[in-house]
């Protein structure tokens, strides 16, 4: 076991357990700097640690009744297919340093996306209610299953995008649902999407086994800790670190 691979994945957890969110979007940067991971190897690894991390919440939740699985289900209808169209494009076309431009790009990207949805949290609820009177209730089916589209694609690019853009994207669309609710259906989507999109990015070749052994040793510890430290710690304290992580992560990978 590697010892700052355990501490890693310690860290990563805290951090997980104490905002809910900044998983894959802080382990696929910390993969890359620390671990020195091809941009293909660091978001495959990623997957696969985000589906078993969240594994537990989603059972969880689910026990909880926090989890709207018809949501669930239309988002899974858009983002597998997605994942799997991606994936496939990969296989097809081969891993050229065109795909490993495209991957540090998305990646990059995606990581300025998700600071911008922690920052403004607080927004984008009033953002979901203003916009309620233009979006008809027949017409959110099948937004519901672009926005799994965009995850989709999004994700197996990335590793980014389950976590804190999924939520934000259920919060603009369904902002008369709870925040449990929201928290709950959108680890549910997540789980069986990273799950799908890693077995693709390990059909590849894409994943360090060993390394994912070490980092989710130290995550589980880091987790439980961080849900306890979430009650002492000031959240706009927390959220302002993780923004200025993200903001920094984004643009050293785009530089």
């Amino acid at each position: 076991m590697d010892l700052i691979a355990i501490l890693s994945g310690f860290g990563v957890g805290a951090i997980v357990g104490m905002t809910g969110v900044g998983g894959g979007s802080l382990m696929t940067p910390l993969l890359l700097g620390v671990f020195r991971l091809n941009p293909a190897v660091a978001i495959g690894t990623d997957l696969w640690f985000a589906a078993i991390t969240k594994t537990a919440g989603s059972v969880s939740h689910h026990n909880a009744g926090h989890v709207q699985w018809r949501i669930t289900a239309l988002l899974l209808a858009g983002s597998i297919p997605a994942s799997l169209a991606m994936v496939a494009l990969m296989h097809l076309t081969g891993l050229t340093k065109g795909w490993a431009s495209a991957l540090t790009f998305s990646l990059g990207i995606a990581l300025l996306i998700t600071a911008l949805t922690v920052a403004f949290k607080k927004v984008w609820h009033p953002v979901g209610l203003k916009l309620e009177r233009w979006i008809p209730e027949a017409h959110k089916p099948a937004l519901t299953v672009l926005c799994g589209v965009v995850l989709g694609v999004l994700v197996s690019l990335s590793s980014i995008g389950a976590g804190a853009i999924g939520a934000t994207l259920l919060m603009i669309l369904y902002p008369r649902l709870e925040s449990h609710r929201i928290v709950g259906t959108d680890i549910a989507h997540a789980v069986p999407l990273t799950f799908v999109a890693g077995i693709g990015h390990a059909t590849l070749g894409h994943v360090d086994w060993t390394l994912l052994a070490s980092l989710l040793v130290g995550s589980i510890p880091g987790i439980w800790l961080g849900a306890q430290l979430t009650r002492k710690m000031p959240e706009m304290l927390v959220r302002t670190l993780l923004c200025g992580s993200l903001v920094t992560a984004g643009l050293k990978v785009l530089h």
